[in-house]
């Protein structure tokens, strides 16, 4: 019977502790609510990427042609 109650004693221990596989979890619903995030604004992300993109275009056309002058 005490050998019961040491075995049970040292498993709670050990489960309490045991961390391993916590960081795995971690990772796994941070990128579940990335992803999630990126589908519900998929739309104002893409717009405001074209808008970046292309006002990132302008001003490198207008970089150029005023190191051409």
């Amino acid at each position: 019977m005490k050998f019961l109650s040491n075995l049970r004693n040292r498993l709670r221990t050990n489960l309490l502790k045991n961390n391993r596989g916590q960081g795995a979890t971690e990772y796994i619903l941070l990128l579940v609510v990335v992803v999630g995030l990126v589908m519900l604004f998929k739309k104002q992300i893409g717009e405001t990427m074209s808008k970046k993109m292309g006002s990132l275009s302008t001003d490198m056309d207008n970089v150029t042609s005023d190191m051409s002058k």
